[in-house]
């Protein structure tokens, strides 16, 4: 069984080749899909759960996951309609998403294979999954059970337009049971409007201060809050090529480290793994998961910036 299962949406980006162009190229996606595939490339055992369509659409995610190394037992398919993210313009991205009644929406827990939470040791949530009812109400409550049997939760929002208003209470209620959260500064704006990002952080942790939040801010790199301190840093200076999927695997970077070495690193070592796990994905086009080699080969480069343990 997989120590590492993510739960979630897995869909299929549309992305238009060039403005007002006909043409349109399919890639497998999804949040909880990437991060599953990242951690499975940084060497954890992984698994995605979720369901995806019986169409072509679904093949290529079905063929995608199994040679991404995930255990394809988590995976449920369903005669419905494909679950579509729409990107006609990539930069500045703009999209939308197809999908009312669409197979990721009957993703059943039940199904899944026996015993499979009592060897998973963390599990991680978030997406558009968490505001697609009723969807939602079940990853919600499956969360909520799993941490209060003490499994370690992981919450990405991945804040998205399909999350409204009403997602402010689920967005709460997924922050106070999870053991990481990452949030980057345009979900941070999103989810905390007219705060400023100091004041809104502050208030989160208010919610778990038991909880790591992992804070990334793009090109200026990243900050990790823990009960034991703070510590900030920036990324290696590398040749990008696409930023598509790298908060998932710096999130997915972040679990890998955590899951790996555990105590033989230091909260600032894990933070620069996940830096450099972001870092490495931007050297790639589209979602790609880096491999271990990769992010290895950046973590060196990524520089600490400040870090204050706290006072004991």
């Amino acid at each position: 069984m997989p120590r590492f299962v993510a739960l979630g949406e897995a869909l299929t980006d549309m992305i238009r080749e060039a403005p007002h162009s006909q043409r349109w190229l399919a890639r497998s996606g999804g949040s909880g899909w990437n991060v599953a595939r990242a951690a499975a490339a940084l060497g954890l055992r992984s698994a995605f759960a979720g369901a995806i369509s019986q169409d072509c659409f679904g093949d290529e995610l079905w063929r995608d996951s199994q040679a991404s190394g995930l255990d394809l037992r988590f995976l449920q398919r369903v005669d419905k309609a494909p679950l579509l993210a729409m990107v006609p313009q990539a930069h500045p991205p703009h999209y939308f998403f197809v999908g009312e009644n669409s197979a990721d929406l009957d993703f059943d827990p039940e199904l899944l294979p026996a015993g499979w939470s009592e060897q998973a040791s963390w599990v991680h949530f978030g997406g558009i999954s968490l505001a697609r009812p009723p969807l939602s109400q079940r990853l919600i409550a499956l969360a909520s059970a799993l941490a209060a049997r003490g499994l370690n939760i992981a919450y990405d929002p991945n804040h998205r337009k399909a999350m409204g208003e009403d997602y402010r209470a689920s967005f709460e209620q997924m922050c106070r049971i999870a053991s990481i959260i990452k949030l980057s500064d345009e979900d941070l704006a999103a989810l905390m409007p007219g705060m400023e990002a100091d004041a809104a952080l502050k208030l989160l942790r208010s919610w778990n201060p038991q909880a790591w939040w992992l804070y990334t801010e793009g090109a200026a790199g990243a900050s990790l809050y823990t009960p034991n301190g703070t510590w900030q840093a920036t990324p290696p200076a590398i040749e990008l090529v696409d930023t598509v999927g790298a908060g998932d695997a710096a999130m997915a970077g972040l679990l890998a480290s955590r899951m790996q070495a555990g105590s033989a690193r230091t909260p600032a070592q894990h933070l620069a793994f996940a830096v450099a796990a972001g870092s490495a994905a931007c050297t790639l086009a589209g979602a790609q998961a880096p491999s271990l080699k990769q992010v290895m080969a950046l973590m060196p480069r990524v520089r600490l910036v400040s870090g204050e343990a706290a006072a004991t």
